[in-house]
């Protein structure tokens, strides 16, 4: 099998269905960023980590997948490899988790520290763009609600992790100084 089909080179893609939209199409962008952030977490998977991180970003990778699937399905009937409540409830339960790990929160945190800290908040940043394009997606089209819902917790998720790889490694927050 061929990497390339040619079948794009107009500028359309595919979508579950054969349905074809053009690539443009904030579908398109919202899954692509969703990709984007898939693949900073193969970059921060690079570095070494605690086993608990390690295995819970290499889940959120699968996930990830899962939603890109999800959102090119434009037919909400189909329930196969959609994002579950589920999927948002173990999210909150791996920040409730960690948090128990760090200080509470007295001032903005900036991104930085250790490397894979410092990656896992520009993985934060991504996500959150790609939540933005997600919301802007069902302005226009229906979708899987629980998409935009993972997106946000794990954008937060995100945060807690770079402040907890951080202060593992004993470098302690960078606090924001007006």
């Amino acid at each position: 099998m061929k990497i390339y089909t040619k079948t794009g080179d107009d500028g359309n893609t595919g979508l579950q269905g054969n349905f074809r939209i053009a690539k443009s199409h904030p579908r398109i962008m919202a899954y692509g960023t969703v990709d984007e952030a898939n693949a900073a977490i193969g970059i921060v998977l690079t570095n070494v980590l605690d086993d608990d991180v390690s295995q819970l970003l290499s889940q959120i990778q699968n996930d990830l997948f899962l939603l890109g699937s999800d959102l090119s399905n434009q037919n909400l009937n189909d329930l196969k490899n959609r994002v579950s409540l589920e999927m948002i409830e173990k999210l909150e339960k791996s920040i409730d988790l960690f948090e128990l790990e760090l200080s509470p929160l007295t001032n903005f945190i900036l991104p930085g520290g250790n490397l894979a800290a410092a990656q896992t908040h520009q993985v934060r940043t991504i996500v959150r763009r790609a939540e933005t394009l997600v919301v802007k997606l069902s302005d226009k089209d229906e979708i899987n609600s629980n998409c935009i819902k993972y997106l946000n917790r794990l954008s937060d998720l995100m945060f807690v992790l770079g402040r907890l790889i951080n202060k593992r490694k004993g470098i302690e927050d960078i606090l924001w100084k007006p």
